[in-house]
Formats: structure tokens, C-alpha cells, sequence
């Protein structure tokens, strides 16, 4: 929604020094990749500060600055940061004044939300989050134009980005909500009013920031709790925890599961190895069938979630089938890459947790066609006093599932190595690598025709290098 500076400074209560009427064309917080027209929102965060990049995002072409009233010098702040509180002693543009740019930053997505007055249906869970938006977003875009989080601009500063994006002539929101503190989800369900709301799961992530996973799931609930009219709950009945979500919920609760009895129920999985997964979802009185191309079966919850969703609003079945057949893994997500050399790499390295790292364990135990199995497991963080053993837990399953070699990478994945050993696993197929790059030149060592290799880690650990890293030593087939 193209708004006037008046307009925004009204709407984030802020003192506008500049033209009312001038309209911006979009909304930025990076002076890197401002674009003419945006405004760019100064905002303070853990490592930066925008007020020290005004100046370039004005010479970018941003139409003005959100500022703080406060702008006195940080200790080491460069010269560039605009020396007088209106941001205009070097003729920069104009500018809005507050008293905090983030919270202006969210008042203004908040308004624009109501001025959109669309569905907005807010995803989140332990894991899957992502994928399940994704999916969400395409069954429901058979039927709507729809908009939806970026990437996974989940947090305070992405998710009021997202809603910025706002066109009137998108109909339905489908919004990915993040967290790692408690109060987080609470915040954002303030921000994007969300309508719906779904959950995933509830695993031990962050359990450095929560006494317990109990804590975990009351923190997940507060999307729940945040719901606005009509208030839909879409609840995964396999996970306990978020089966209690429904007990104090007094809108309309829709369940889903793989496991059990449910709604949108699963029924008749089968594996298609690295083409994916064929399953059934019982819904009333009706079967349906579907063909997923995404690996395991914590996705063919995740897509249940979407069909779930997307039945609940009337997108016909068919169309449905076909947005669920039409899927692809995003980016750094379960991604099968094929060598000429005749072996396969399933990229899942941009995050990893253990029940997460577990499923991608079971699915390779599984699968048929490879002699070896090869497994480069990252260090899980923010696992807090737990992690050791929940490392060990996923290496005794490595043992247990047959993989040739376990690749432990940096930190605590040493123990994942510990667990593979007391497992039975012989000590000769374990290596620890220090970082992705060395875990990369492991594998180019290592790896021969017939081989499937699974790469997974925490962000952190940036296992993206050790694909890298076999993609200049061979030569891959991808597109």
C-alpha cells in the first residue's frame, strides 16, 4: 500500500519534517538494498544501528527516514550518522521522529493490516513452520491471491515487512511466526492479528532460552491465544502438546494427524524413496490421494496441515492434489541433488533439531537403492543442558538405521559420534570434523558411485560449505 509520509506519521504517532503528501513505494530496514521511493526505517538491533546508515540510504533514493527522537552519538558511530535530529543538516530528505523505530515499524504493519482487513492465518510449530507456510500458501494460491512471509521473515523486524507488502487486491495472509524467547509470539499475533492459526509441533529447540519443552508449547500457544474472529485453530492431534492447545481455545478447533484419529486423517504411506511420498487423507467420508515430492514423513504432516487449511476454505480437491503434486523442496530443505559420479546428496543443512534430525535418520534407514548411507550431522544449538544427550540419542539411531560413516561437525556433534559408538557402530566409521569445510573435503575423500549422503546441521554451522565443497570437486546435475 503506496501511503503518504502524513499518513505513516499519523499512523506511528511520529513528528513528520517534510512534504505530508509525498508517497512512499515501499518499506526497507537495509540501506544495502533500499530501493528509490521506500522508506527507510532506522532501526536499532542487537549488532547495528540504522541511524549510522541514513545518509546512504538517502543516497540510495529513499523517500524519507523513520527515525529516533534521540540521536546523540554511540561511542564509535561513524561521521555519516546525521548530526542533527531531523536528519536534514546535510539535506538528506525529509524525515518521521519516534521514540522507537521498531515499535513504529510494527504500529505501521499493525495499521495496514486493518486497512487490508483480509484472512490472515499465522503458522508456527518447532519445526516444519516454513515448509508448512509454503505449503499453505500454494493450495490456498489455487483459489486466492495470496500473500505470504518471505523466506522465513518470522521475527519482530520480518514479519511487520511482510504485512508492509500488503496489496489490496490480495485476499488471504499466510504468515510464518518465529520465536525464542517467551512473549515473542504473543508480540507478533499483536502486530499481524491473525484470524487462524496454525501448529505444527512442539519439539525440545530452544531449550536454551526455556526451562522445559512445557514452556516450549506455552510460548507456541500464544498464537492460539492471539487469534482474532473468526478464530480457527488447525492443531497436530500427534503431538500432545499441541493436542492441549484445543482444552481453554473457545473458537473452532480443526485437528490433523499422521499418528492419529484426526479430521484430516493420513492413512496408507507409502515411500517413494527420493521421489517422495504417495499417502491418503481421510476427511469425512472422503479418501483422497496424494503424491508428495518432498522427503519423509514429517512433510506429509506438514502437508496435511495445508490440506487441512485449504478444505476448511473451500479450494476444491482436485486443485488441491494438484498444489500438494506440485511442490519442491525450498532451498537448503531437503533438497535431492544428484552427481554424475553417480552418488546423491540431500541437502537439508539450513536448520536441524533432534526430532527433526531423527525423521531425516529414520527416512534414510528406510530407503532402498543405496548401499551406503552416509550421515554429516551439524552441532544442534541452543539446546541448553539437554544437548549432550539429545546428540547422543540421534547417533544411537544412526547406528541403529546402518549408515557406512557418520560425519560429526563442530561442538556438541561429538556426541552424536559417542551415541553411535555405544550403539555398536565400529569407531572406524566415525570422523569428527571441525567445521563444514573440513567435513567437505571428508566427504570428497570419501564418497563413491551408489552413495546417498544426508547433510544436516543448525544454521550456525553452515553445512552449505560442505556442499560446496562437492560441487567443485564433481560435477552435480542440478538445473
Amino acid at each position: 500500500m503506496n501511503l503518504s509520509l502524513e499518513e505513516i506519521s499519523k499512523a506511528v504517532g511520529g513528528t513528520l519534517d517534510g512534504p505530508g503528501v509525498l508517497k512512499v513505494r515501499g518499506y526497507s530496514i537495509d540501506s544495502r538494498t533500499i530501493n528509490p521511493g521506500e522508506l527507510f526505517f532506522a532501526v536499532k538491533g542487537p549488532r547495528f544501528d540504522g541511524h549510522q546508515f541514513v545518509r546512504q540510504a538517502f543516497e540510495k533514493g529513499a523517500a524519507a527516514a523513520v527515525i529516533e527522537e534521540d540521536l546523540r552519538p554511540s561511542p564509535g558511530a561513524p561521521a555519516a550518522r546525521p548530526p542533527s535530529p531531523t536528519g536534514r543538516g546535510q539535506g538528506e530528505g525529509p524525515t518521521i521522529r519516534v521514540n522507537s523505530t521498531i515499535e513504529a515499524l510494527q504500529a505501521l504493519a499493525r495499521d495496514v493490516r486493518r486497512k487490508w482487513g483480509a484472512t490472515i492465518i499465522g503458522v508456527t510449530g518447532s519445526a516444519g513452520k516454513t515448509t508448512t507456510k509454503e505449503m499453505i500458501a500454494a493450495v490456498l494460491g489455487k483459489k486466492f491471491t495470496v500473500l505470504r512471509s518471505v523466506g522465513n521473515l518470522n521475527n519482530e523486524f520480518g514479519l511487520p515487512l511482510c504485512l508492509l507488502r500488503a496489496e489490496k487486491y490480495q485476499n488471504v495472509g499466510v504468515l510464518e511466526m518465529g520465536m525464542s524467547a517467551k512473549g515473542e509470539i504473543r508480540k507478533l499475533a499483536s502486530i499481524a492479528e491473525p484470524n487462524e492459526g496454525v501448529v505444527t509441533n512442539v519439539n525440545p529447540v530452544h531449550l536454551e532460552f526455556f526451562k522445559s519443552v512445557d514452556e516450549i508449547a506455552e510460548a507456541k500457544a500464544e498464537l492460539i491465544e492471539g487469534l482474532h474472529d473468526p478464530r480457527v485453530a488447525y492443531l497436530n492431534n500427534d503431538d500432545s502438546r499441541v493436542r492441549a492447545m484445543a482444552r481453554n481455545f473457545t473458537g473452532k478447533v480443526i485437528t490433523y494427524g499422521v499418528k492419529s484419529v484426526a479430521a484430516f486423517k493420513v492413512q496408507q504411506i507409502q515411500d517413494l524413496g527420493l521421489e517422495g511420498t504417495a499417502f491418503t487423507i481421510h476427511h469425512g467420508r472422503r479418501d483422497v490421494n496424494f503424491v508428495l515430492p518432498l522427503l519423509g514423513q514429517h512433510n506429509v504432516a506438514n502437508a496435511t496441515a495445508a490440506v487441512a487449511v485449504a478444505a476448511t476454505h473451500e479450494v476444491p480437491w482436485e486443485q488441491i492434489r494438484d498444489a500438494i503434486a506440485e511442490m519442491k523442496p525450498e532451498k537448503m530443505r531437503g533438497q535431492v541433488i544428484k552427481f554424475r559420479e553417480g552418488f546423491a546428496v540431500i541437502d537439508d543443512s539450513y536448520n536441524s533439531n533432534p526430532r527433526a534430525l531423527s525423521e531425516m535418520i529414520r527416512f534414510l534407514g528406510r530407503l532402498h537403492g543405496y548401499p551406503r548411507k552416509i550421515l554429516v550431522a551439524g552441532e544442534m544449538l541452543e539446546l541448553g543442558p539437554e544437548g549432550p544427550e539429545l546428540h547422543r540419542n540421534c547417533g544411537r539411531e544412526a547406528a541403529r538405521a546402518g549408515f557406512e560413516l557418520i560425519v560429526g561437525v563442530q561442538g556438541d556433534a561429538k556426541e552424536i559420534l559417542e551415541g553411535a559408538l555405544e550403539a555398536g557402530m565400529d569407531r572406524s566409521r566415525l570422523t569428527f570434523s571441525r567445521d563444514a569445510l573440513q567435513a567437505g573435503d571428508v566427504l570428497a575423500r570419501t564418497l563413491q558411485k551408489g552413495d546417498v549422503v544426508l547433510i544436516k546441521g543448525s544454521r550456525g554451522v553452515k553445512l552449505e560449505q560442505a556442499l560446496n565443497t562437492l560441487r567443485a570437486a564433481f560435477s552435480s546435475m542440478e538445473p
